[in-house]
């Protein structure tokens, strides 16, 4: 192989593959990202075997061919070239020459005969703004469970509902759901995306402003768009019946700025025992909305919140954390919360946003 390109384009594409890929004693070129020169452009692939992609970039070609580089050495050398515009890549006797006006690089390469390839998904199929589909995503991911013990909740759960794609996570201690909007209806059953996927697949496609193509078959899903093309594995699983733990009324509820929330939070963190508990009092004929912590060692905390509540008096204790997780995914500056009696469920939502619901498990006081 032989060929010229762009620094730039090159190293954002050599930075993103090398991401994926993984250590495997049984096949050890699974930690290489193999280099495919042919016709107008330069394809780049790596894959961990749960997870595999290609990203294809414009060269300038003077020969075909194929060679296999170490992932990581290909991204330290790329990640410290600088003040370079253009890079010139020649396989030579089994090293891959690296030329740039600064530099004279030679490579060894692998063996690549033993690296996987990358399936092409041909199955249920449909487009969506990737900005809508990685808003889904980045919306629930962090509730997954992130153990494999249980694997259907170690994921990110998509499917279809009406003319909506809902994404659900929830690690059993708590559940994110968001909805998006889609211009075709879909017909495919549910999916499972491991949670250990779901990052990258953030990355590669978060800065993606076009549409997305998906494909699904029964045990993978294929996402492309943007000279990325990206395969992940699909986990053989149910998800939990979610819906039947959404709690149908409320007995409280309060609506609150969501930085006055925040900030509240956060000082009360500092004052939070091991498990980082807080614990609310909400009291609407008082108009008493207050956030109080306790640690043997540090002191304690109590501070009050300007809010518009009505219902019940109630008090319940939360996970500081699982309460904090929740805000990225709120784009509204006030939020409500719904109580359902001490020892159910709470739900979060924005004010005048019913795409996006939150539900955090109370803690035993």
């Amino acid at each position: 192989m032989k060929l010229e390109c762009s620094i730039e384009k090159i190293k954002n594409a050599i930075l993103k593959v090398d991401k994926v890929t993984g250590k495997n004693l049984t096949l050890p070129a699974l930690d290489s990202v193999l280099l495919i020169c042919s016709g107008k452009s330069l394809k780049l692939r790596a894959t961990n075997l749960s997870l595999g992609v290609e990203i294809e970039i414009p060269a300038k070609i003077s020969k075909d061919g194929t060679v296999l580089v170490k992932g990581e050495v290909l991204s330290n050398i790329f990640g410290n070239l600088y003040q370079e515009s253009q890079v010139s890549l020649e396989s030579i006797n089994n090293n891959l020459s690296l030329k740039t006006n600064n530099n004279n690089i030679l490579i060894k390469c692998q063996p690549f005969d033993d690296f996987p390839t990358i399936p092409s998904v041909s199955g249920n199929s449909f487009k969506i703004p990737a900005k809508k589909f990685i808003d889904g995503i980045r919306s629930v991911y962090y509730s997954s469970a992130i153990s494999d013990i249980k694997p259907e909740i170690s994921s990110v759960y998509i499917y279809p509902e009406d003319d909506n794609l809902i994404f659900v996570a929830t690690d059993s201690f708590r559940l994110a759901e968001k909805k998006i909007k889609t211009k075709q209806t879909h017909d495919f059953d549910g999916i499972l995306i491991p949670f250990k996927n779901i990052s990258e697949i953030i990355k590669l496609f978060g800065d993606v402003d076009e549409d997305l193509s998906v494909s699904l078959t029964k045990n993978l899903i294929s996402i492309s768009g943007g000279n990325i093309y990206l395969t992940s594995r699909i986990i053989d699983g149910n998800f939990p019946d979610y819906k039947q733990i959404i709690p149908k009324n409320h007995t409280t509820e309060a609506t609150v700025l969501k930085q006055d929330l925040l900030n509240s939070l956060k000082i009360a963190n500092i004052f939070s025992d091991k498990f980082n508990q807080v614990n609310l009092k909400i009291k609407p004929k008082e108009k008493l909305f207050e956030i109080s912590s306790q640690n043997a060692d540090i002191g304690e905390n109590k501070t009050k919140i300007s809010a518009a509540m009505s219902g019940a008096d109630i008090e319940a204790s939360f996970n500081y954390k699982y309460f904090l997780d929740c805000f990225q995914s709120i784009n509204q500056d006030s939020i409500t919360l719904y109580f359902d009696q001490a020892n159910k469920p709470l739900t979060i939502k924005g004010v005048s946003d019913n795409t996006f619901s939150y539900l955090i498990m109370p803690m035993n006081r």
